[in-house]
């Protein structure tokens, strides 16, 4: 079955960037739509991104969009999320997550079947 690692996350300072690498094991991503969640402490799981299974089109959240960007690699089986001018309010653990479909939404959350573990982003003031 289908494994996903996140990898990336870490402590950045108001105004700084970070990428986020989502790795795959057991299947081959270019099969899945692939989304970007976060959550914060406290709070309910939020898409942030997702990309086509061609990588030909792309989905973010109007609190993201303009400063980061998602990108994948199929024949490295990866995918990227760039994050720039990070806030205090991206503060939160990052999931990434396949779903079987082509074509993905950030706001539909239930479609992904499979997900990784979450890598730490702390964006201090």
């Amino acid at each position: 079955q289908l494994q996903l690692v996140e990898s990336g996350g870490g402590l950045v300072q108001s105004g700084g960037s970070l990428r986020l690498s989502c790795s795959a094991a057991g299947d081959t991503l270019e099969n899945y739509a692939i989304g970007w969640f976060r959550q914060a402490t406290g709070e309910e799981r939020e898409g942030v991104s997702c990309i086509s299974s061609s990588g030909g089109d792309a989905d973010y959240a109007v609190s993201v969009k303009g400063r980061f960007t998602i990108s994948r690699d199929n024949a490295e089986n990866m995918v990227f999320l760039q994050m720039n001018s990070l806030r205090p309010e991206d503060t939160a653990v990052y999931y990434c997550a396949a779903e079987h479909g082509h074509s993905c939404s950030v706001y539909s959350i239930w479609e992904y079947d499979y997900w990784g573990q979450g890598t730490q982003v702390t964006v201090s003031s």
